[in-house]
C-alpha cells in the first residue's frame, strides 16, 4: 500500500507539534520533517513557527511525533547550493546537521536542492558552473550520508535539477549512487519545465520518494520561468499535469517509497489522499 505523508507546514502561524496533530486529525500516518534552521529562533519561543531547530535534543522531535502516532518519513533540508556560502546561507552545515538529526531520529531520507540563487554571482553562473557548485557543497553531506546510512535525495527545484539532461550530469559528478537518489517534485518538475514521465523513464530506481502537488491552468504562463513553488492549492489530479498517469507510471516501475502531498488545506489534502489510494489500488 502507497505510504502517503504530509508536510509539516499546513497550519501557518502555529508550532511543530500543532503540525503534527492537524496531520493526524486529517487521517495521515507520515509526514515530513519540513521547515529547519539552526541554533534558536524567536517564532520558535513565542509559538508561531513550525520550524525545527536543527540543534535541538531529538528527543523533543521524537515526543511530537510519538504522541501524535505519526511517523517521519523525511527530513527536508532545501537548500541555496548556487549562491557563495555565508553565515545565514542554508548550505553545506545544515544539510550535514540534517542527516545527522535524521540519524538521531531513524528517519531513511533527507531531502535537498539547489534552489534559485540570490546574488548576481550566482546568477551568473555557466551551465557547467552549476554542476560543480551544487556537487562541491554536497560533497560531505553525501559521505556524512553514506556514514550515518542516510539517503540523500536530490529534488527537482531549481534551474539544474528541473532540466534532466543536466541532473544526470549532476548524478554522475556526484557519484555514491547507493546513498544519492532523487525525490521526485510533480509539481516542481513540471513548473521547471521538465517532463515527469522522461524523469521517471530516465531515473526509475533511483527516485526513493515523491513529493505529490497539482497545478492548474494559471500556472502554465509561468512554466520553464519558475523553478518550483511550495505548494499545490488543488486536489491531486484537478490540475494539468497528469498526476493520476504519473502514478500509474510509478506503480509499472515498482516504485514502492514514501510520498508525502504538498498541498495545501484539510478538504484538498484529504481528497488527494483518497484519490491517491485509489490510484495506486
Amino acid at each position: 500500500m502507497i505510504q502517503i505523508g504530509c508536510f509539516a507546514l499546513i497550519q501557518p502561524f502555529t508550532t511543530l507539534d500543532s503540525q503534527f496533530k492537524a496531520i493526524r486529525e486529517m487521517g495521515i500516518d507520515y509526514a515530513d520533517l519540513t521547515d529547519s534552521h539552526d541554533g534558536a529562533i524567536l517564532g520558535g519561543e513565542f509559538g508561531f513557527t513550525a520550524a525545527a531547530s536543527l540543534d535541538a535534543h531529538p528527543s523533543r522531535i521524537r515526543e511530537m511525533v510519538k504522541a501524535q502516532n505519526i511517523q517521519l518519513t523525511s527530513v527536508c533540508a532545501h537548500a541555496n547550493l548556487l549562491d557563495p556560502v555565508g553565515p545565514d546561507t542554508y548550505s553545506t552545515n545544515q544539510i550535514i546537521k540534517a542527516i545527522r538529526l535524521a540519524r538521531d531520529l531513524g528517519v531513511k531520507q533527507v531531502i535537498t536542492t539547489e534552489g534559485d540563487p540570490k546574488t548576481a554571482f550566482g546568477e551568473s553562473l555557466s551551465y557547467d558552473e552549476r554542476i560543480f557548485s551544487i556537487a562541491e557543497k554536497l560533497y560531505w553531506p553525501v559521505r556524512w550520508a553514506e556514514e550515518l546510512g542516510v539517503e540523500l535525495l536530490i529534488e527537482p527545484h531549481g534551474i539544474v535539477t528541473d532540466d534532466i539532461d543536466a541532473t544526470e550530469e549532476l548524478l554522475e559528478r556526484i557519484g555514491h549512487k547507493d546513498t544519492v537518489g532523487l525525490n521526485l517534485d510533480t509539481g516542481n518538475l513540471w513548473l521547471g519545465g521538465g517532463d515527469n514521465f522522461k524523469y521517471i523513464e530516465r531515473f526509475g530506481s533511483r527516485i526513493k520518494h515523491v513529493h505529490w502537488k497539482d497545478l492548474g491552468a494559471g500556472w502554465e504562463p509561468k512554466r520553464g520561468q519558475q523553478y518550483g513553488c511550495g505548494m499545490g492549492d488543488i486536489p491531486l489530479g484537478d490540475g494539468v499535469i497528469g498526476l493520476n498517469e504519473i502514478a500509474g507510471e510509478l506503480q509499472r516501475i515498482g516504485f514502492d517509497g514514501p510520498t508525502t502531498l504538498e498541498v495545501f488545506g484539510e478538504d484538498t489534502v484529504k481528497t488527494s489522499a483518497e484519490r491517491l489510494r485509489n490510484w495506486f489500488a
